[in-house]
């Protein structure tokens, strides 16, 4: 107790003293640009405010990639933890705020962003100095409206003398939350000096940042807060693209109520010479009790949660979620509960998406190019998922001669002991370190990638061969869907089930125009006209740019495999491609 408060007394008065804290801390005593956030993770920082900075950020990409998945989605909870947002004054000094904001502990980092208001997100060094904060604040007046009396930690912070307080505003730096338009994009891509380039600049645009990854474990934190009034022991936790290391800015944050924590805790008390256990309400199901759940906490976030509105309790889904808005964010979210198979594919595609940065570059090309030919789709239907498209990347990639990602089966037999889990009877187990992983020895380029993946795909036989990401080969169709893709883990299910026919063959066409895009065009004449090139040639929906070359593509093709490519774009011939795929 004694070395807490010692702790706490130092904190508050590094704070009224605006010491620096530890380096890299983002203490009051550090300009705002150094106090800033660096990138980790899948987060590369989008315009560094020096050189010194862009090597902070390198180096700590560098040391969370060696760290495991579950590392770092821990020591990203217990961040978010520590963390508040507050809703701030359009004019505001930021200096002044977060000398306040220090007087009740160390700041560890904080940043400013847009989102219905300016908003501040602040890090704490310590958990306590939330407590600290909220006992400082006042509930709202209620002269309109009674409020909710749920302290949660969103807080608004006002001027109580607006004209000369504004008039000492210093200027913000706001954290981008979004990407650029795709039509500013392409006058980005057309300014490289490679396809590579280009597919870089692609990703850096697109990517989460580092701000933006924060926020969202600070939404899972602060549902967390609302579950654990009903199940103290649980947590909150994202997955999917929100920690794989593919999210692109402006994606949902899928999340998940998990209760492992106490499980972990009831086997640990199995102690001693008596049983005990607690008295809990026993249903017919799990599917009821996740059912049941789910419906409490929704109803508690509808009429309780600060910020969170378009709450929908989709229950009867296979897999039954709330969906709601968390306007202090600005993040659609979807709250499962104890999704483990969901959580293991996640963590999947983070060891793939570390492996080598060529993976990424090439998920984020491909899935941006599939958004702007409408093979994608936010809204469910009969279009290939990002996350199917995204699992035929990484089947390509382990096709390549030498493989460029391990197979499933391959990271299996790197697993230890701590590594082995089985889910519902399905063996979940591969390695988790990193470092246990050869890296691979292909040295193709990422544009050579780009154009191999459309051509590979533009030639696949759909109609015999499933995707296998566990072999690393094809396998013959179990059924007849249009395109089956194996569950990496659920090998029982094909997470391309809802593709049709007709999207499957808008999908081939586009993969044969884009490949013979890529190895044909002239790309000094095009830069000449000043028309856009490579990637960003293939961002404009086919057609727009110049119609009239579809007639004339046959000439000087140099090899029988893109003739017959081409020969399947002709208007007036789409058996090929019918061939291709299958009825």
């Amino acid at each position: 107790m004694a070395h807490r408060a010692g702790g706490r007394a130092l904190s508050l008065l590094r704070g009224r003293l605006c010491l620096p804290g530890p380096a890299g801390s983002g203490g009051c005593g550090q300009p705002p640009e150094q106090a800033r956030l660096g990138s980790s993770g899948a987060a590369v920082q989008r315009s560094p405010q020096a050189a010194g900075a862009e090597e902070a950020g390198e180096d700590a990409e560098v040391s969370t990639r060696k760290k495991t998945f579950t590392e770092v989605q821990t020591e990203r909870s217990e961040q978010a933890e520590r963390t508040v947002l507050i809703k701030c004054p359009p004019k505001l000094n930021e200096k002044k705020l977060l000398q306040y904001l220090s007087t009740h502990g160390n700041i560890k980092s904080h940043f400013f962003f847009e989102n219905r208001g300016i908003h501040a997100l602040i890090e704490f060094s310590e958990k306590n100095s939330i407590a600290s904060l909220q006992d400082a604040i006042e509930i709202p007046s209620a002269a309109e409206h009674h409020v909710v009396p749920f302290k949660s930690r969103l807080f608004t912070f006002t001027l109580k003398n607006p004209v000369r307080q504004a008039a000492e505003e210093t200027p913000l730096h706001l954290s981008p939350q979004s990407h650029i338009p795709v039509k500013e994009l392409i006058h980005k891509l057309c300014l490289a000096d490679s396809v590579s380039s280009q597919m870089y600049i692609l990703l850096n645009e697109y990517q989460l940042t580092e701000e933006n990854i924060r926020l969202r474990f600070l939404a899972c934190s602060l549902v967390r807060d609302f579950a654990r009034a009903y199940f103290p022991d649980s947590t909150v936790k994202p997955f999917g693209s929100s920690v794989n290391t593919f999210g692109k800015l402006g994606c949902d944050v899928d999340m998940f109520l998990d209760f492992r924590v106490t499980e972990k805790h009831a086997t640990a008390m199995k102690k001693g010479p008596f049983e005990m256990e607690y008295q809990m309400k026993k249903l017919p199901s799990e599917r009821l009790a996740t059912q049941k759940i789910l419906s409490v906490i929704g109803d508690c976030l509808d009429n309780f949660g600060p910020g969170c509105t378009g709450v929908q309790k989709i229950l009867n889904a296979r897999c039954p979620l709330v969906k709601f808005s968390h306007q202090p964010t600005g993040f659609q979210c979807d709250l499962s509960v104890s999704n483990s198979i969901a959580i293991k594919s996640s963590e999947l595609l983070y060891i793939y998406g570390s492996l080598d940065p060529r993976v990424r570059a090439l998920v984020f090309s491909v899935r941006c190019w599939a958004r702007v030919h409408g093979l994608t789709n936010s809204v469910p239907g009969t279009w290939i998922t990002n996350f199917s498209l995204t699992m035929m990347v990484m089947f390509f990639l382990q096709k390549r001669s030498p493989p460029i990602i391990p197979t499933l089966d391959q990271l299996k037999e790197l697993a230890d002991q701590k590594d082995k889990l089985v889910i519902g009877g399905r063996d979940c187990s591969f390695v988790s370190d990193l470092r246990k992983i050869k890296l691979t020895k292909n040295t193709e380029t990422v544009d050579v990638l780009l154009g191999e993946f459309f051509e590979y795909f533009g030639n696949f036989d759909f109609r015999k061969n499933s995707i296998n990401l566990r072999k690393g080969k094809e396998v013959n169709k179990p059924e007849s869907s249009p395109l089956y893709i194996w569950n990496p883990f659920e090998q029982d299910l094909n997470i391309s089930k809802n593709v049709n026919q007709p999207q499957l063959e808008k999908f081939v066409a586009m993969a044969r125009e884009s490949a013979w895009i890529l190895q044909k065009e002239d790309k000094a004449q095009r830069m000449i006209n000043k028309e856009p090139w490579g990637l960003a040639a293939l961002l404009i929906p086919f057609g727009k740019s110049n119609p009239s070359k579809m007639k004339n593509r046959v000439k000087g093709i140099g090899s029988e495999t893109i003739r017959s490519l081409l020969d399947s774009l002709k208007l007036n011939n789409a058996s090929s491609i019918q061939k291709a795929v299958g009825k």
